[in-house]
């Protein structure tokens, strides 16, 4: 029985695979090519990051697959309802990499109070001739703790980036409109924790009360956050999308940008990912990451087991 795991797995969902009597392939096969190898080589199932597609070609015309698997939360590569109508099993693995793309968030956060994005791009250049008007330019830093930090859509991940910012000391409020409330369970390095109780809060009052606000919903047809969502907030406010391109007006933000209603952004997804516009690679105050959020070595490990042991229970 053969899986083929398109755009990678850690060894130790490998190994488990194996284990179970399953072979495993690495290759990555081009996305147009995929019919043919998947027939060619009798491919049981496949599984997927957010490179690969899997639409209604690849299910209707291989006969052999009976599971696709996404290695992380969203599922918009894939045509779901339909692959499950044609009886595959579709799975993939929501928990696993939420605590990693809860601290991109905050090493977004964190940069963009220090202006990190805008001083690894200056002091190369200028760090040797310029020392003191750069140290000037970056001395107006504020911190987070006791800042308010509005979080849209308050899933595992939303729930995750909400641990650090109660561990750090910042106040936390969220919209979500599927949740009425949510009580956090914040552990610490020696087994006792803290929980915490939060009640859902209209989308504006959040836009509005906020002075950092992060993004963390599946993809969506509409902006989550656009002009009028940018009109509603602080002047200043530092925002940051670790979710999916297109959940942001990336026109309405570098408007906001340039007019200063937006201090800085920090982007881990893109609307025209793979290739990101220029003005947001170039603007000097938007912090930038290449789609990273599950991009750690245990989030790595926690996928590939779980992907691994959904398999050996579904196919075995």
């Amino acid at each position: 029985m053969k899986i083929l795991a398109n755009d990678g797995i850690s060894q130790n969902g490998i190994s488990a695979l194996e284990e179970a009597g399953f072979e495993v392939i690495t290759t990555t096969v081009a996305q147009e090519q995929l019919v043919d190898y998947i027939n060619e080589n009798d491919i049981i199932g496949i599984l997927v990051r957010s490179a690969t597609q899997v639409r209604k070609d690849i299910i209707d015309n291989c006969p052999s697959l009976k599971l696709i698997g996404r290695g992380g939360v969203g599922m918009d590569n894939i045509d779901v309802a339909y692959a499950k109508e044609k009886g595959l099993h579709v799975i993939n693995t929501p928990a696993a990499s939420s605590e990693s793309v809860a601290e991109l968030v905050f090493a977004h956060l964190f940069g963009g109070v220090r202006f990190l994005y805008d001083a690894n791009r200056n002091m190369p250049l200028e760090g040797d001739s310029n020392f003191k008007k750069l140290k000037k330019s970056y001395a107006k830093g504020v911190e987070l703790r006791g800042k308010t930090l509005g979080v849209i859509g308050f899933g595992r991940i939303g729930q995750a980036t909400a641990k650090i910012a109660i561990g750090i000391g910042m106040n936390v409020i969220f919209h979500d409109p599927f949740l009425d409330s949510a009580t956090i369970k914040v552990p610490f390095f020696d087994g006792q924790s803290v929980s915490f109780d939060f009640d859902n809060r209209p989308k504006e009052e959040v836009l509005r009360d906020s002075n950092f606000i992060t993004v963390h919903v599946p993809a969506q047809k509409e902006y989550v956050i656009g002009k009028r969502e940018f009109d509603i907030m602080k002047d200043g406010v530092g925002i940051v999308n670790a979710a999916r391109g297109g959940v942001i007006d990336e026109v309405a933000l570098i408007e906001a940008l340039e007019s200063g209603k937006i201090a800085f952004a920090g982007l881990d997804t893109f609307e025209s990912e793979p290739t990101p516009e220029i003005k947001i690679l170039m603007h000097s105050k938007i912090s930038l990451t290449p789609h990273i959020g599950a991009a750690t070595a245990e989030a790595q490990d926690r996928i590939g087991l779980e992907l691994a042991n959904q398999i050996i229970t579904l196919l075995k």
